[in-house]
Formats: C-alpha cells, sequence, structure tokens
C-alpha cells in the first residue's frame, strides 16, 4: 500500500505530466549526478550550470538566471486564508478556492517534456522534536541541488514521514519565467505552497522563506512557537563562558557579516548556528531555546570579501559537502573563479552575469546586486558543535536591527520584553535589492519579518507578548544600526569585525556587569562601558552615533502611526499604550 507521501507526489504527476520522474535519495554520489545534469541541461540559451574553478572552488558551478527573475517578488506573494482580515494588511491576500484554480490551470501540463524532482525534506535536525517534514516537487534541476545544499533531503526526510499525512507540500515548476504568470501562493492552513513561473531561491527553494517562514509562522502562532527571520550566533568571551543571541535583521543588512563574525576584540569568538531563519520553542526549564531549521547559506555575494566577511570566503572554499552554487555572479575569465563587486579588486577579465564579457567603462555593475552564494552550512570552520543540538541553544538576548542613515542610535537596550516588542514592531529599513523594491525607500520592517509573517501582523505582534506567559526567562532585547551616516554621508561606525565590540556590551548587560542610562527609546551604553580599545573614533562622532534627536523622532511617530493603523483592532492594546508614552517623551 502507498504512503500518503506517495499518494500526494502521484496527483502531482497526472497533474504536471512529467516525461520522468527522479525521487532524491540526498546520496553524495547524487550531487554529483545532478550537477552533470544541469551542465547538460540548456536554459535561455545557456547551460543551467557551468562549472568553475574546481581546485580554488572546489565542486563551485555558476548559474545565470532570467533577467526577469533576480529577487523575490513580493507584490506576486499571496496568503490564501479563507478570511482575508487573518492574512492582515501586511500581505496580500487570494481567496483559496480562487487562488488554486488559478495555480492549478497553470500546473497542468506544465512537465511535459521535462524531468520532475520529488524532494522529501526536513527542516531541523532529524532527531529534534521541533522539526518539520516537507516534499517539494519541482522541474529544475537548480532548484533540486540548491535544497540538497540547503536542507536535509532524501531517505532520512521520507523515513520520519513514514505514513504520516502531517508534512509540508511544495509544488513548484519554473514554467516559461514569464512575470505575468508568475505567483507564490500559501495556504497556511493546508501546510502548502503553490509557486509557478520563478526559478529564483526566495520563489522556488520552497523550504526557506515560504516553508520555514510564511507557513512556519502560522504554524507557530497555532502551535504556540515562533519562526523568525534571524541568526543564531554564540559568543564566547575569554573565560571559555558562551553567551546565545538571536538576531533579525532585513535581507542584505548585514545578517551573514554578524553570523560569522570574526570579533575584533582579543579572546572573544563566535560561534556560527544560522544566518537567516530561527524556529524558536520555550524549552522545559521555561528558556526560549533556539534552532536553524536549514542546512546551508543562501546569502548575498555582493559585499562579502576577504576583508568583511574571511569566514564566509573560507567557507565558499572549504567544500565539503557538494556543490556549492553561484547564482549571478560574475566570473573571472581568466581563471574561472567565481567574483563580485567587495569580494577582491576587480579582475582584467571578467564575465558578467548576463555572461558577457564586462566593459568596466559601464556603469552597470559586474555580479547582480542580489547575486547569491548557496552553500552547506557545514562547510562553515566556526560552525557551532551544538548545530545539530535537537533541542536547540538557550537564548540570552535578541538583537534587533536595519539600515537607517538618521535618527536610529548605534545601540540601546529595549527597557521590558513589551518594550522590545514595540520597539522591534517600529522598525524602519532602508529598502535594498532581496526584496526588489526602490533602493534606500525607508519601510516599516517590523521585527525584519514584513514580507514573511503568514498571518495579521496585528495578532503575530500579540502571538510575541503572549510569551510573557509562556516563559519563565525572557532573553534581553538590543536594537542596533550599524548603518548611521554623518553630515556627508560616510557611515561613522566601522561595523563589521567591529560590531563584536558592541556584542561585548551586550553580554556585559546581560550579566549584570554593567549600568546604563536610560533616554527616551531605552538603556544606552556609557561610553566608558563600551571597548574601543584600538578603534580610532573621536568622542564627537561617538556622541553623533548615540544621539536622540527630538525633530527627527517627531516626524518618525506619525509614520508608526500610519504604520500602526493598517492592523485596526488587531494591534495589541500593549503596543498603543507604549506607542502612547513615546509620544510623550517627545512632545
Amino acid at each position: 500500500m502507498k504512503t500518503p507521501l506517495q499518494n500526494w507526489v502521484d496527483q502531482q504527476i497526472a497533474l504536471m505530466q512529467p516525461d520522468k520522474v527522479y525521487w532524491m535519495d540526498g546520496s553524495e554520489e547524487e550531487g554529483k549526478k545532478l550537477a552533470e545534469i544541469g551542465e547538460k541541461e540548456q536554459i535561455d540559451g545557456h547551460p543551467v550550470l557551468e562549472k568553475l574553478n574546481q581546485k580554488e572552488f572546489y565542486g563551485a558551478y555558476w548559474h545565470r538566471s532570467n533577467p526577469n527573475d533576480v529577487a523575490r517578488t513580493e507584490q506576486l506573494t499571496f496568503i490564501c486564508l479563507p478570511n482575508k482580515e487573518d492574512a492582515g494588511p501586511n500581505n496580500n491576500w487570494m481567496d483559496p478556492t480562487e487562488a488554486k484554480a488559478k495555480l492549478n490551470a497553470l500546473f497542468k501540463g506544465c512537465m511535459k517534456g521535462r524531468t520532475m524532482y520529488v524532494i522529501p525534506f526536513l527542516m531541523g535536525s532529524p532527531k529534534s522534536p521541533y522539526s518539520k517534514c516537507c516534499v517539494e516537487v519541482t522541474d529544475s534541476v537548480y532548484v533540486a541541488i540548491s535544497m540538497r545544499i540547503m536542507t536535509r533531503t532524501g531517505k532520512v526526510a521520507i523515513d520520519k514521514i513514514g505514513n504520516s499525512t502531517n508534512f509540508f507540500k511544495g509544488m513548484h515548476s519554473i514554467g516559461d519565467v514569464n512575470p505575468e504568470r508568475r505567483y507564490i501562493m500559501h495556504f497556511p492552513q493546508e501546510n502548502l505552497v503553490m509557486s509557478f513561473g520563478s526559478g529564483y531561491g526566495g520563489n522556488a527553494l520552497l523550504g526557506k522563506k515560504c516553508c520555514s517562514l510564511r507557513i512556519g509562522s502560522y504554524l507557530g502562532y497555532k502551535e504556540g512557537w515562533l519562526a523568525e527571520h534571524m541568526i543564531i550566533i554564540g559568543v564566547e568571551a575569554p573565560d571559555g563562558k558562551k553567551t546565545y543571541f538571536l538576531g533579525s535583521f532585513p535581507s542584505a543588512c548585514g545578517k551573514t557579516n554578524l553570523a560569522l563574525l570574526n570579533p575584533v576584540l582579543k579572546g572573544y569568538k563566535v560561534w556560527t548556528l544560522g544566518d537567516d531563519i530561527a524556529w524558536i520553542n520555550v524549552g522545559p526549564d521555561g528558556r526560549l531555546y533556539a534552532m536553524n531549521p536549514e542546512m546551508g547559506f543562501f546569502g548575498v555575494a555582493p559585499g562579502t570579501g576577504k576583508n568583511t566577511n574571511p569566514i564566509m570566503v573560507e567557507t565558499l572554499k572549504n567544500n565539503k559537502f557538494f556543490p556549492t552554487l553561484y547564482t549571478n555572479t560574475a566570473v573571472d575569465a581568466d581563471t574561472k573563479n567565481p567574483w563580485w563587486e567587495g569580494y577582491s579588486e576587480m579582475p582584467e577579465n571578467i564575465i558578467d552575469w548576463h555572461g558577457k564579457k564586462y566593459d568596466k567603462n559601464s556603469c552597470e555593475v559586474a555580479a547582480h546586486k542580489n547575486s547569491r552564494f548557496t552553500v552547506s552550512t557545514y562547510n562553515c570552520p566556526t560552525l557551532a558543535k551544538e548545530f545539530d543540538d535537537p533541542q536547540g541553544v538557550p537564548i540570552s538576548g535578541i538583537i534587533f536591527g536595519g539600515r537607517r542613515k538618521s535618527t536610529i542610535p548605534l545601540v540601546y537596550e529595549s527597557t521590558s520584553w513589551e518594550n522590545g516588542v514595540f520597539d522591534a514592531s517600529i522598525i524602519g529599513s532602508e529598502m535594498t535589492a532581496a526584496a526588489g523594491g526602490k533602493l534606500g525607500t525607508v519601510r516599516r520592517d517590523p521585527m525584519s519579518m514584513l514580507p514573511f509573517c503568514g498571518y495579521n501582523m496585528g495578532d503575530y505582534f500579540g502571538h510575541r507578548l503572549s510569551f510573557t506567559k509562556k516563559a519563565k526567562v525572557l532573553p534581553k532585547i538590543f536594537m542596533v544600526n550599524w548603518f548611521r551616516k554623518d553630515e556627508d554621508g560616510n557611515y561613522m561606525w566601522p561595523g563589521f569585525r567591529d560590531n563584536s565590540r558592541v556584542l561585548k556590551w551586550m553580554i556585559d548587560r546581560i550579566e549584570g556587569k554593567v549600568d546604563a542610562q536610560e533616554k527616551e527609546i531605552g538603556l544606552f551604553p556609557k561610553v566608558d562601558d563600551l571597548d574601543l580599545s584600538g578603534l580610532d573614533i573621536s568622542k564627537e562622532t561617538l556622541e553623533k552615533l548615540f544621539k536622540v534627536s527630538k525633530e527627527e523622532w517627531q516626524k518618525e511617530i506619525p509614520l508608526i502611526e500610519e504604520f500602526y493603523a493598517k492592523f485596526g483592532d488587531r494591534l495589541p492594546k500593549e503596543l498603543k499604550m507604549q506607542l502612547d508614552e513615546l509620544k510623550k517623551k517627545f512632545k
């Protein structure tokens, strides 16, 4: 008798009508086999995968997507709940019946002449009580390889699913990559995603944003846990004690650099557990525990280099898990090494992300601003030994940040859990290339979850507040802004490795070693409590980094009110009270 998994796959075969069906097993041999298929298969007149320099970047392959398919398509991403109000103003909504009819018509016969790859996978460690069973079907070998890097695929997932009907279902086809026929539909009540017309990571690797965040956040809301757009790190002090942090930043705002930080402070180490997604549960001792449900990094390439993130560069070259993919980067024509702006000095001869010889006099970049690498977490030299711990790691601090040239100080601490939820709910960040919007425009991005919350964000805020009753001990909450600029438009804080100075202050606050100064928006460091040894920074610059401008906040508050108004009665009264208090302080 067939299992529920096999029956569901049979239904998709009948709908999509592939010529061949390949069930992934997750073996090492399979990685090489799929890479060879990618080299032979053509897309838009060129191979799906092109082999790069195997001596310096063993297992490296180059992929170029369609130029109209280079970022998440938030405007074509829908949450399909029966009640529009439950999806909230933070999401595009479509009636589930209408959405299914639309997508089923597109999926019908879409894989004729193609191979269907069946990808059973797990989000989370196989032994964890918090992991989730999943399956995705796709007609893209690029997606199949990427999912193999990003998740635990094959037999391990099939064994855990067994005869259960409780598994995430993902349907994907690149279709004809037509933006007019591109949809990413989420059905939270059915644990289902239907994605058509895009081969780009966030739209096509359905274990990532679709399952782990949009569907995951809805499941967390119903089951009493949190699915968050967060890094997980362990900071080891010189005495060997580790403090575990979560960090929430919009895409392309330094998450990966912080997750793989090489601290400038002597004796400190940062251990990596995740660079993008965290699933958070209340542990048996009443503390919050977090695990990374993924198994790979899908990082933004531009700006990642030997000086800014040497650990990631080492990860990319330390290929224990075959293969590694480079999407829409440039390539050094002489060495066949991947290249992008910020990696190193520009080589003499460059092939740009379109596959053409790069003109150095061009105003265009050689690598797309949202070009990516996909590499196994197990390649990371600073991977924490607790990475596969079924329970996850205990969290002592949560860091929220965004990209703001003014208004938000370098760092401050929220005064309570409720105040921290408020602070994180009003975050505004300048948009980046990852979201496919107008660069530099400030938008509200609460908890960096605006594109990823699979239900009404007003209810999401309430769910976060409810953890005062669920947990016995809650982490401290900190707000950061590495990107504040001076009057001439220059960054005032060096960032990167020097962010470890801010982490040290946070640890000192968690351990009660230092006091803080209370200002209008929170608890600030005393300058003498920040370890600035070896850093050339003036007293004037420090004052600007921590300045709280009444004029700027008076402009900010109406924008927060406008954002809050969208949620109407769904906005928790606790946040309304916090906003009222903030308004009084800046009268």
